[in-house]
């Protein structure tokens, strides 16, 4: 494990640096208040090449490692989770496995205007009644000469109000369980597809979050991902990546609320010296310095295994648990050391606090990761 970082990974922390200080930190607050999608700063994004960072060049993409991607989604969450989240979705659980699984067809054709930035993609797995059991899912695709007809309906689907390509999951076989999902393309404009309700979110309120209703959508057979029977497979492998992006993102949410407390309790003076002083919030700041580089090498020593080729199933869940605990207990140390300041919304922290929630959540919930990684031990 290496712990400096290589030249070319240093280079791409500069380069999101400065898009975050250009584009996002001045203005990240106003979004979230009006639950808007910066859709200008995701154009800056895109021109900055970091919207398809581990992409390799021959498909639009800037042929980085895994590394220097989770290193990106860390910069960028420090001063908006929801930027975070938008990029993390649209490169791990759908750029990565048109990489992964695709044809070269279906590569040239999906994968290259994503990883330029020119299009946006959603991953539609989770369903009113099927969310960590996906075999539950209702949606179904039924073969009909050289179309897949799909009907069925998709919750909480991050970017689906924005995206033009659709990663979906449907069942061929529900008598097969697991073995009788498959994945499709689907492309926003084929005739059946629907945007539903748009939700309003406690955090990452500037992130677009929908459901997505499919009404006997055609869809050519030639745009099945992988093979009939390969969906499970597929959302697996897709989540595992997912699952290290967003503990990235819970550790960009962690380390902006441990930055906010220092300056906080330099500056803050009572009883006649800083509160910086005081030990009991010296000791608050040593927890989550600790816990915030803990929760980094976690998520960077996933990255490395996945770089390496490496299973890393369990690795990545270690990290998104341990990094979601960690973005929500540091949001709330932040908040506590900032006193009545911090409950105001003049200031990010209670952005902080409820951005951090969900990485406990999704793509997988704390209780989950902690099923996965039992099952990979024993």
């Amino acid at each position: 494990m290496e712990f400096a970082a290589s030249k070319r990974q240093q280079d791409v922390v500069r380069k999101t640096r400065r898009f975050v200080e250009d584009h996002v930190l001045p203005k990240a607050d106003r979004w979230d208040k009006r639950s808007k999608f910066p859709m200008e700063a995701w154009r800056s994004l895109a021109k900055s090449g970091l919207a398809g960072l581990p992409i390799p060049r021959k498909y639009g993409g800037g042929d980085q490692d895994v590394v220097s991607y989770v290193l990106a989604v860390e910069e960028i969450s420090k001063a908006s989770a929801s930027l975070g989240v938008t990029l993390a979705v649209h490169v791990s659980l759908v750029s990565q496995p048109l990489l992964w699984f695709g044809t070269e067809k279906q590569k040239m054709r999906y994968l290259k205007p994503l990883a330029q930035g020119k299009q946006f993609g959603s991953f539609c797995l989770t369903e009113p009644r099927a969310g960590s059991d996906v075999v539950s899912m209702e949606s179904k695709a039924t073969l009909s000469g050289d179309n897949y007809i799909i009907n069925g309906r998709k919750y909480f689907i991050v970017n689906a109000p924005i995206a033009s390509t659709y990663l979906v999951f449907a069942m061929t076989d529900k008598s097969l369980a697991h073995r009788g999902i498959s994945c499709f393309i689907v492309e926003r404009d084929m005739s059946g597809v629907k945007i539903g309700k748009t939700f309003d979110k406690m955090g990452i309120r500037s992130s677009m979050v929908s459901e997505v209703i499919f009404d006997d959508v055609q869809v050519p057979a030639e745009n099945m991902l992988g093979r009939r029977g390969d969906g499970f497979k597929i959302a697996m492998d897709a989540l595992d990546c997912g699952r290290i992006s967003i503990a990235a993102q819970a550790v960009g949410i962690a380390q902006a609320s441990l930055d906010s407390a220092i300056r906080y309790a330099r500056s803050r003076v009572q009883f006649g010296r800083p509160i910086a002083d005081q030990e009991a919030i010296r000791w608050m700041i040593a927890d989550m310095a600790t816990d915030i580089d803990a929760a980094r090498l976690l998520t960077q020593r996933a990255a490395r295994l996945t770089d390496l080729g490496r299973k890393h199933t369990k690795e990545a869940s270690m990290a998104k648990l341990f990094a979601a605990s960690t973005a929500v207990e540091a949001a709330r140390k932040a908040l506590q050391i900032h006193g009545g300041y911090g409950y105001m919304t003049d200031l990010p922290l209670e952005r902080y606090y409820r951005d951090a929630k969900i990485t406990e959540i999704y793509e997988g919930t704390s209780e989950i990761q902690r099923l996965v990684i039992s099952s990979e031990l024993l």
